[in-house]
């Protein structure tokens, strides 16, 4: 037994999860778990808008607070509409009066030479990265060829006056027009720019200036009408109940599997290919600071639902080609043969070489027709989670959406389970029935 312990440790799939899931537990340790609001707590604001709107104005106010927000750099975000003139955000771990501002904003954005408008939001193609010097802030972007050209022409000439550039009607930046994009040539690289009391304030309004123009203008007026905070209670009594729901599942799972198989040595391995998943999964999670939420956790039980199960179908699998193998190996016993006592040996012989390359090819066998479910299996669960996952992926850089992180969730687990978990327990269940 001990030269089989070698020989399984010694295999590149044991030693891959062995490497992953110290990285995992160092990931975790290091980087930590992003919470939802769900566990984490955070705020909840409400936004009315001017006048009730049609489903695509909807749509479009909801995304540009939802670019908005991500591009402030909010990690867990759910943007909702609330009937035809509301709108519900709910952020963890965010301070109200952090965002307020910046979604009550409609994000208008004009720019005047004298009473000539030479730009408007829909001008810009691009805004760059901002920067702060001292107590000066600049915010430079990119237009339009056509907003380009006509911003020459009403530039031509007019070098030395104020270009001032508003933002929801205040006046935000009055740069003085360069000589350089005053000679009619046109020029698609304008920054906007201005001056705070502190550097402090410099790098905020730089960060709500370059945020409001990443995401546009709202095609109606909004305001805040309420602000609350969300208490983390709720999170933290699901996060001790779901613990104890946690080890009382894995003592279930445990004596459903003992009563099934009647052998103890694989009730610790399949409970310890689960816990090897959650580990792995929360690594991901950590790793591409990916938002552990109630949609997410239940991802990750489905996950390791799917594993549990698929881990018996692999356990089932070798068990019938053990109980067929036995009895071929049982009515070779029973035959008789008159041939002389060195015939008898070297048949013997010749019949324990067949039998083991027997029993080994058809474990592989049943083995490999194993993973064919499993296969197809996942393949199934992942095309029915990737249109829940796109949706809400489109909406937003960090997958918003519910039912979205429950889809995202349960993929990489498949993934994890499939490509990493799944083999290795193959491997495991090899090494004790398949010699």
């Amino acid at each position: 037994m001990k030269d089989k312990l070698i020989e399984f440790f010694k295999d590149y799939r044991v030693i891959l999860i062995i490497v992953l899931l110290i990285g995992s537990v160092a990931s975790i340790s290091v980087f930590g778990i992003q919470e939802g609001l769900d566990l984490k707590g955070g705020s909840q604001i409400e936004i009315h808008l001017e006048k009730p709107v049609d489903t695509n104005t909807m749509n479009t106010v909801t995304s540009v607070l939802d670019k908005r927000l991500n591009a402030f750099g909010v990690r867990d975000v759910q943007v909702r509409a609330s009937g035809d003139q509301d709108v519900i955000i709910d952020i963890a771990g965010v301070k109200p009066d952090e965002v307020a501002n910046l979604v009550g904003a409609p994000g208008k954005f004009e720019a005047k030479i004298g009473n000539d408008t030479v730009l408007v939001g829909s001008d810009i193609v691009t805004v760059k990265t901002y920067s702060v010097e001292g107590n000066t802030w600049h915010v430079p972007f990119t237009i339009t060829t056509e907003a380009a050209n006509k911003f020459a022409q009403l530039a031509n000439g007019k070098a030395g006056q104020p270009v001032n550039m508003y933002l929801d009607g205040n006046l935000v930046s009055s740069p003085t027009l360069d000589p350089g994009l005053a000679n009619g040539v046109a020029s698609t690289d304008v920054e906007v720019s201005g001056a705070e009391n502190s550097s402090a304030q410099a790098q905020s309004q730089a960060k709500n200036i370059q945020t409001i123009l990443q995401s546009g203008a709202l095609p109606v007026s909004v305001t805040i009408t309420g602000i609350s905070s969300v208490d983390a209670s709720l999170g933290e009594q699901f996060k001790n109940g779901a613990l104890i729901a946690g080890g009382l599942a894995l003592v279930v799972i445990s004596l459903i599997i003992f009563i099934r198989y009647r052998d103890p040595k694989l009730v610790l391995p399949i409970i310890l290919t689960s816990i090897a998943e959650l580990i792995l999964i929360l690594g991901v999670a950590s790793v591409i600071r990916w938002n552990i939420d109630l949609a997410a956790i239940a991802g990750i039980l489905a996950a390791i639902g799917t594993g549990v199960d698929d881990q018996i179908i692999i356990t089932d699998e070798v068990l019938k080609g053990k109980k067929d193998l036995e009895s071929v190996s049982k009515s070779g016993k029973t035959r008789k043969s008159k041939k002389s006592k060195k015939g008898k040996k070297a048949k013997k012989t010749g019949d324990r070489k067949v039998k083991v390359s027997k029993r080994t090819t058809g474990f592989r066998v049943r083995i490999r027709s194993a993973f064919f479910i499993i296969y197809a299996s996942a393949a199934t669960l992942i095309a029915a989670m990737l249109p829940i996952a796109y949706i809400g992926f489109t909406r937003g850089t960090t997958g918003i959406g519910v039912l979205t992180g429950f889809a995202f969730t349960t993929i990489i687990g498949v993934l994890i389970g499939i490509f990493i978990t799944r083999p290795v327990y193959a491997k495991f269940i090899e090494m004790i029935y398949g010699e």
